[in-house]
């Protein structure tokens, strides 16, 4: 009972805690105290209670001007610029290039659709064809000569655009192209 009453004055008594009282009541209907350190935890158990106990040491504050850290820039990882790396299936070019044409796609057939009324099936039988080849050849190309020099899309991503976030807006946009098709061939004409 002692230690525990001595403890308890200790952390009162200590100028580095400071105790706010909050509107939170525990379960005895007693107000909650909430304790915050502003210094690292230090833990010490006893064994026995013969043991003497040691003095307590003063902790200095921390200054309260803190050195601005700085910034330490992590060496880029190694990008595998072979062929066979760069288009694997866990590779970093299929799901980007997919889902960047799927974004572009999508955008295009909707615009086409409000624009001009044709559903997606109709634009491709419509002279879509060359143009879905064009961009897909031009959008691979700027994708893929990047990748070959050993620049990673991560390493571009900052911020709001990120890599993770092209490549959940590819998705889905792949999702969505296909959505709308389908949705157009069951319902038998355009969405809009």
């Amino acid at each position: 009972m002692a230690a525990s009453s001595y403890a308890m004055q200790s952390i009162l008594a200590n100028p580095m805690i400071r105790i706010s009282s909050g509107s939170r009541v525990n379960q005895f209907g007693v107000p909650a105290l909430h304790m915050r350190r502003n210094v690292g935890l230090r833990v010490r158990s006893m064994a026995e209670e013969e043991q003497p106990s040691e003095p307590a040491t003063p902790v200095t504050p921390p200054p309260s001007v803190e050195p601005k850290p700085q910034p330490v820039s992590a060496p880029s990882p190694k990008v595998s610029t072979k062929f066979s790396d760069v288009l694997a299936f866990s590779g970093p070019a299929p799901e980007r290039i997919n889902g960047r044409l799927a974004m572009i796609g999508f955008v295009a057939a909707m615009a086409v659709e409000v624009a001009k009324g044709q559903g997606v099936l109709e634009q491709i039988s419509n002279g879509g064809i060359p143009w879905f080849l064009g961009t897909s050849v031009v959008l691979t190309l700027a994708s893929l000569i990047p990748l070959f020099q050993g620049v990673s899309v991560e390493s571009k991503s900052k911020g709001f655009m990120s890599s993770d976030a092209e490549l959940w807006n590819g998705r889905f946009a792949m999702l969505g192209l296909i959505a709308l098709a389908f949705t157009e061939y069951v319902k038998g004409s355009t969405l809009v």
